[in-house]
């Protein structure tokens, strides 16, 4: 096996087809895929090819099934927490879990079509799939109380998104947050998602019971299920084999609840078939689909608030996700990262044409599948191709959905395969003193207020060098220091407070 080089004229010069060689010709499995990244050159909304322009390899599967998992729990989170707002909200609506798996799966068959297999892997591979938005799943109750329509919040927030995407308001903000500020949000983030899956899991096994047995009995299962996707998890790591986190772990969850007798708690519901698909059955009458109808004007006012909050904390997590693609590359692999503002565009267009087909998914950078694949050291078209086809072949069959959302499968991938990671790669990047003052300034202001008020502010401290590295300050203009990161601040408090977000915690009432 020789080890093979590349000059940076040769990569410049030749294309993919022409610099990629066998595995067989390199060292370790490690360096082949770091030289297919650094050879890879994806065509921006132009056709990518398989041969030509990207590979499929064992590693792809990894991220895809780690997506799939992953999207399968937070589609249906959101659909459900959708159904139970909207129920409440309005008197003539009455929707439960049937409808919420229906919609889950409208959401992953078009979407998946349209912008995994062709968009992220055939068009702009550059692009991270668009899938959800994880901190806007608590808000939905709020959103439905508040007199808000899903179309009327996916038209606005896609439209936003666009605007923002086309100033180039997305790459703006990642550039202008240091690593201690990003380390610090990752670490929070790592850290609070990693105690809610293990909160999760406990409750679940305090929460089984038998005929035998009373509720709370089998909570050693829980703490069984956690020990061992910890030590696999560090096994794992040890041998440079962790981007296998997700699949290993979470087969291994689903064993072992099965043989300490938490089988009986899984339910087979879900049956096989395509959901309607007819955007006018959904949304065309008040007595079918979400039995809302058409938004009117007063429920675009009432979504409004929302829309603004949803697209101002994309930033912060379009921002997490490459930060993981670059810690986890090797050298002279900027064109084959994911772009935050083409990842912006297609979450914007996503997220009208999946809710006008039927759907009710907030979207944002699909983390459970960016995650994975950047620890696998994967470029996103190949993988992208494999989970959209799963996503669709999920759909249809309808069970797998229903293995996936089983507490000892999901919760231990989004452990295991989103958390943990993000905890690590946020100490990573705090490295110094001046990366841990912005670091804990960050983490201090997520806990008080939330990550996203945390994640402005502490911009506007470093950018001013108040707390960090004050040489970075000094290079910065006074748009950069004060007109953006005030902005943004200001724009983020008024969305929170316009929709009551800091109501419970400090008594300040909603402004709408």
């Amino acid at each position: 096996m020789s080890d093979v080089k590349y000059t940076q004229e040769e990569i410049e010069n030749k294309s993919y087809s022409e610099l990629h060689r066998p595995a067989s010709e390199f060292k370790s499995r490690s360096d082949y895929l770091d030289n297919e990244l650094q050879i890879m050159k994806p065509r921006r909304f132009g056709l990518n090819l398989p041969g030509r322009d990207f590979r499929f390899e064992i590693e792809d599967f990894v991220p895809a099934i780690a997506g799939t998992i992953g999207i399968i729990a937070m589609y249906s989170a959101v659909m459900m927490s959708w159904a139970e707002g909207l129920t409440q909200a309005w008197d003539h609506v009455n929707l439960g879990k049937e409808f919420a798996i229906e919609v889950a799966r409208v959401e992953m068959l078009i979407p998946a079509l349209l912008f995994c297999v062709l968009a992220s892997g055939f068009f702009n591979p550059r692009a991270n799939l668009a899938g959800n938005h994880g901190p806007m799943i608590p808000l939905i109750g709020a959103i439905a109380l508040a007199g808000a329509h899903p179309l009327a919040l996916a038209i606005l927030l896609g439209i936003f998104g666009l605007l923002l995407s086309y100033f180039k308001g997305g790459s703006k903000l990642v550039n202008l947050t240091s690593e201690g500020t990003a380390g610090g949000l990752l670490i929070f983030l790592g850290f609070t998602g990693t105690m809610s899956q293990i909160g999760y899991i406990q409750e679940w096994a305090m929460g089984l019971q038998t005929a035998e047995m009373a509720a709370g009995s089998m909570g050693y299962i829980g703490l069984i299920v956690l020990a061992v996707a910890i030590v696999i998890y560090a096994l794992l790591a040890k041998l440079g084999l962790r981007w296998l986190a997700i699949p290993v772990c979470a087969f291994t969850g689903l064993i072992i609840a099965m043989l300490f007798g938490a089988g009986f708690d899984l339910r087979f519901e879900t049956e096989m078939g395509i959901p309607n698909l007819n955007p006018m059955y959904w949304w065309g009458s008040t007595e079918q689909g979400w039995q809302l109808g058409l938004p009117t004007m007063e429920h675009f006012i009432a979504s409004l608030p929302f829309a603004i909050l949803a697209v101002a904390m994309w930033s912060p997590d379009f921002l997490g996700h490459r930060i993981f693609q670059e810690l986890n590359y090797p050298k002279n692999t900027e064109k084959v990262l994911m772009d935050v503002d083409d990842t912006m565009t297609m979450c914007s267009v996503r997220q009208i044409v999946g809710t006008a087909v039927g759907g009710g998914n907030i979207t944002s950078s699909w983390g459970t599948y960016m995650i994975p694949a950047a620890i696998a050291k994967r470029p996103i078209p190949a993988g992208a191709i494999l989970l959209g086809t799963l996503c669709i072949i999920v759909a249809i069959l309808g069970f797998p959905m229903d293995v996936a959302v089983w507490p000892p499968v999901m919760r231990v991938a989004l452990l295991v395969g989103v958390f943990l990671p993000l905890l690590e790669a946020g100490m990573q990047m705090v490295r110094d003193t001046k990366d841990s003052q912005a670091a804990g300034i960050c983490i201090f202001g997520a806990i008080v207020v939330n990550p996203v008020i945390a994640w402005a502010l502490t911009m506007l401290l470093d950018n001013n060098g108040l707390i960090g590295d004050k040489e970075r300050a000094s290079k910065l203009s006074f748009i950069d220091k004060i007109v953006i990161p005030g902005g943004v601040l200001i724009v983020c408090l008024l969305a929170m407070l316009a929709v009551g977000m800091l109501e419970s915690a400090y008594g300040l009432p909603a402004l709408l």
